[in-house]
């Protein structure tokens, strides 16, 4: 059999193992050692699978990803959440669809600290969904802008997505830190004049909820200066060379975790929880890494990339057609995967691709996150979607995918603009020393 007709079967077995519910990262290293082993033999394949799983595990760069996993669990648990949205409540609760503003913006402020879509949409779910359904806000509305405030997550730093595509390309992670924040920013102003929108369409819609007095509201604010402190400490560090990102994750979760004992927010029951939710999600994601890599290594000896960008140029279709059709790729697997599985996978695939195409590494991580993460909120699966129905069980999926889908409208007219206007996100890290 040629190596053509072998990785044509690999990718086969691989969608078919995971149509099978077989976790991804043990689909791709199954069928990466299995495919290596064929070409090249079982026992280089095998030393392959422990030198990879060692090499993985202990990479110091790799580091960056339990530290911010361990910084998001810690500002979690610690409460942040409530206190983000009860501060932008009080200013912004009193106005017609100010819930919805309010979730987007404390969405916003606690994915630039936890650095998670789903514990994003999860989290709101349980503190932003209870208050809008008691002012009368319709429940497709109410899940739909959390599901959307959500997938600030993976694009507002520390994002443990970025810093996944980042190791996978050998980028700086701290330029992809700093290229997130403008786009995650133009993410949570258009959500905001998407819902004023709503409100101009139909007022009747979106109720005005309760007015508080200005000394109410200054008394939300004091205790949003923690997660203030701690994002302009890590991403001041990072953007001014203090510290490298892997030092950074160190320094966030440490910053986290005192913010949250000083202030009585973490005792010994919640700081367990913490560690261990940080080393199950960190277990997961390196499974997931290991099988890629693994996987990869069976795509090179097939030469797979090499083949895949001489089609695409091949086509006639011109740099941007590629691009498009790329992105229409990910809004499909965005049915089957997750955004880090769909990252791993496909990286290492389109990469090559890109670069040939001469489009901006830094640019095209942006870009990619955002449609990954586009494919977690659109119609007919998404995860963000999934995470707030286990949540919010008296509300149907037609529901939550009517209220998402203004939102994801939004999300199309974003992705053109920073396609048109790439200094958008390469501003920043052009800055940087």
């Amino acid at each position: 059999m040629s190596t053509d007709a072998v990785a044509v079967l690999g990718f086969v077995v691989l969608f078919i193992l995971m149509l099978l519910r077989v976790p991804v990262g043990m689909a791709m290293g199954l069928v990466g050692v299995t495919g290596y082993s064929y070409i090249v033999g079982p026992g280089p394949a095998l030393k392959l699978v422990g030198q990879t799983s060692m090499r993985t595990v202990t990479d110091y760069t790799f580091g960056v990803i339990p530290m911010f996993m361990l910084m998001g669990a810690f500002v979690s648990i610690s409460g942040v959440s409530k206190e983000l949205f009860k501060a932008a409540n009080a200013f912004l609760g009193h106005l017609r669809g100010g819930l919805g503003v309010a979730t987007v913006i404390a969405c916003g402020g606690f994915a630039a600290i936890c650095g998670s879509s789903v514990a994003t949409a999860a989290t709101f779910s349980s503190v932003a969904y209870p208050e809008m359904r008691r002012y009368g806000y319709p429940q497709s509305f109410s899940t739909g802008v959390i599901a959307a405030g959500g997938t600030l997550g993976a694009m507002l730093p520390p994002s443990t997505v970025l810093a996944v595509y980042a190791i996978i390309t050998q980028q700086d992670i701290g330029k992809l830190f700093m290229a997130g924040i403008l786009p995650g920013l133009l993410a949570m102003a258009m959500y905001v004049m998407t819902i004023a929108i709503i409100v101009r369409v139909r007022p009747e819609l979106l109720p005005a909820g309760e007015f508080k007095p200005w000394k109410e509201r200054f008394k939300g604010l004091k205790d949003v200066w923690a997660p203030l402190v701690l994002f302009a400490f890590v991403i001041g560090g990072l953007y001014g060379g203090v510290f490298t990102p892997t030092e950074a994750g160190g320094m966030g979760a440490g910053g986290a975790f005192i913010l949250g004992v000083v202030r009585g927010r973490l005792n010994r029951a919640q700081i367990r929880e913490a560690l261990l939710q940080a080393t199950r999600t960190s277990a997961a994601v390196f499974t997931v890494l290991i099988g890629a890599l693994l996987f990869g290594y069976f795509l090179t000896i097939t030469q797979t990339p090499q083949k895949l960008t001489e089609f695409l140029t091949g086509m006639g279709i011109g740099r941007y057609g590629v691009l498009a059709l790329i992105m229409v790729m990910y809004l499909v697997l965005g049915c089957l995967m997750d955004a880090m599985a769909m990252i791993i996978l496909t990286v290492p695939i389109i990469y090559p691709v890109i670069v040939h195409m001469g489009f901006d590494p830094i640019w095209f991580g942006i870009i990619i996150v955002m449609t990954v993460e586009l494919g977690l909120i659109h119609p007919p699966v998404g995860m963000n979607v999934f995470v707030i129905k286990s949540v919010v069980k008296d509300v149907s999926f037609t529901t939550i995918f009517k209220g998402v889908l203004p939102f994801v409208a939004t999300d199309l007219i974003r992705l053109v603009i920073l396609i048109a206007f790439p200094i958008i996100a390469l501003w920043l890290p052009q800055r940087m020393g």
